[in-house]
């Protein structure tokens, strides 16, 4: 069994612009954790049935299209109807300050906004993802 952290990198919604999401899965695996990245154009569904799957102890989203309310609330709603509560979701792309409190109080663990270093996220995964035991 493995030890390394384990994340899915997702682009959920109709949202075509994924570079972003490149350069966090590819810092997240530089620095030596498991990242599966979804692809483009995944729905909620789709992308929680990928975090089972892959036994994926986060869930990194991002959103540029302004779907992000709904889009982070179903997937959490999913989640939670599948008792996996445990997984960390954490997300970044362009999101409202004002949009971030309520992001938070559904269940997001942490909004990155623009500008945010790979090398933040690198650490907030490292020190609030829980690592599996094995």
């Amino acid at each position: 069994m493995s030890s390394r952290v384990r994340v899915v990198v997702a682009k959920p919604g109709l949202d075509g612009h994924d570079r972003g999401a490149k350069v966090v899965a590819r810092a997240l695996r530089d620095a030596g954790m498991e990242v599966v990245y979804t692809g483009l154009h995944q729905t909620p569904e789709q992308i929680v049935e990928a975090a089972i799957q892959e036994d994926a102890d986060g869930i990194g989203l991002s959103v540029l299209s302004g779907a992000h309310m709904t889009l982070f609330r179903r997937v959490l709603e999913l989640l939670a109807e599948r008792d996996a509560r445990d997984i960390v979701v954490f997300g970044g792309g362009i999101i409202p300050d004002a949009d971030i409190p309520e992001l938070e109080q559904l269940g997001v663990a942490k909004i990155f906004t623009p500008g945010a270093t790979t090398q933040s996220i690198v650490d907030w995964v490292r020190a609030n993802v829980a690592q599996p035991v094995g």
